[in-house]
């Protein structure tokens, strides 16, 4: 079979059944490596390590994950994104009606999203946690290991800025050990001092270069240095920074791989 009907064969299974869950529970259980209050599950962003089915271990491509939260399942195969209401009842969970994107990456198997179709279709899963570790285990015993994936550090990580899109030429690195922050406001590089407290930045008026752009450019840049000069609260959210300051600008960046 070749990848285009792989493909087809991969998103027609993704729109009828249930594709694949993590969970969450509030009924507390005292025992080992149970899902409750202690060992939180939904609202994590779980990393997906690898698959088992048929007795036939698959590993992972980068960027597969997933994430429970408000009754939702959200994430991504490697290749596809995906959502999906998720039913939670103790260490057990169900997907409804999944949602899928129809991508074709050069660099993600079909044969993994394709596995997790087949272990995952319309199965109560089963949930244990070990740590930083997540095991969900089908009726038939097909299991999906994943790992709590770790937020990148607001220091020493280039963020590259996409709200405003600034033509992705926008960036920021933080240093602790200076207190300062810099990078390029799309059209021009930035040097200010940043101070780092209690989920928010102080930062210092910018210091800039002097270069004229195109108009578009230009704008998305004012928006940045309405930034600087005052005290944005900041959020990490795995690999993605937001920024909001007192007066509403709002800067989303992520992280540079």
């Amino acid at each position: 079979m070749d990848r285009q009907k792989q493909l087809m064969t991969l998103t027609a299974a993704a729109m009828l059944v249930p594709l694949m869950a993590a969970c969450g529970s509030e009924k507390a259980d005292s025992g080992s490596g149970s899902v409750g209050a202690d060992r939180p599950v939904t609202g994590v962003r779980w990393s997906v390590d690898s698959v088992t089915a048929d007795g036939r271990t698959q590993q992972a491509p980068a960027g597969a994950h997933v994430t429970i939260d408000k009754g939702r399942a959200e994430g991504s195969l490697g290749c596809n994104n995906f959502s999906a209401e998720a039913t939670v009842d103790g260490d057990h969970v169900r997907l409804g009606k999944t949602r899928s994107t129809q991508m074709a990456c050069e660099d993600t198997p079909v044969a993994f999203e394709t596995t997790l179709v087949k272990a995952f279709s319309d199965q109560e899963l089963t949930a244990k946690t070990d740590d930083d570790r997540l095991t969900l285990t089908t009726s038939r015993g097909d299991t999906v290991r994943l790992t709590k994936a770790k937020d990148a550090p607001l220091a020493g990580t280039r963020w590259t800025v996409t709200t405003p899109k600034a033509d992705g030429r926008a960036h920021l690195t933080f240093d602790a050990k200076k207190g300062t922050v810099s990078g390029r406001l799309g059209c021009n590089k930035v040097n200010a001092k940043a101070t780092v407290s209690d989920g928010h930045i102080t930062l210092g008026p910018p210091a800039t270069t002097r270069m004229m752009c195109e108009d578009s450019l230009m704008a998305d840049e004012k928006t940045l240095l309405r930034l600087f000069d005052g005290k944005p609260k900041y959020r990490v959210d795995h690999q993605t920074l937001t920024l909001t300051s007192g007066n509403g600008t709002r800067v989303r960046a992520v992280a540079e791989r």
